[in-house]
């Protein structure tokens, strides 16, 4: 159903005649020029609020999608099993640190083969 209204030849006619009657065949071309003119300030705003309304939907698209990506972001089964094997594996990487700490410690305390022990 469309709000706009619809008019025929008859119409357009009958408001030409109306228009050359009641305005004269002097001051009609003024009048269509004006006409004219508020016709494309109409359509220029109706053009306008259907971007403003299209940018709207747009954004609001976009917003969705965002949300969307951080959900599955968040509730990715693959990254909670990586952060639980981590955090299982941290314990053991902090001992194995430690031992290769004192094992370098130790081996920089003893002298090497080559080199006479001095005594």
């Amino acid at each position: 159903m469309s709000l706009v209204p619809q008019f025929g030849f008859l119409e357009l006619a009958l408001i030409a005649i109306i228009a050359l009657i009641v305005v004269g065949p002097k001051d009609l071309p003024k009048l269509m020029r004006s006409a004219g003119r508020f016709v494309a300030k109409a359509r220029a705003m109706a053009g306008e609020f259907t971007a403003a309304f299209d940018q709207m939907a747009r954004e609001t698209e976009m917003e969705e999608l965002r949300q969307e990506i951080e959900n599955l972001k968040n509730n990715n089964p693959a990254a909670n099993l990586k952060k639980a094997v981590d955090e299982s594996i941290a314990p053991i990487n902090e001992e194995l640190r430690k031992e290769t700490n004192e094992i370098n410690d130790s081996l920089k305390q003893t002298p090497p083969k080559d080199e006479p022990v001095k005594s």
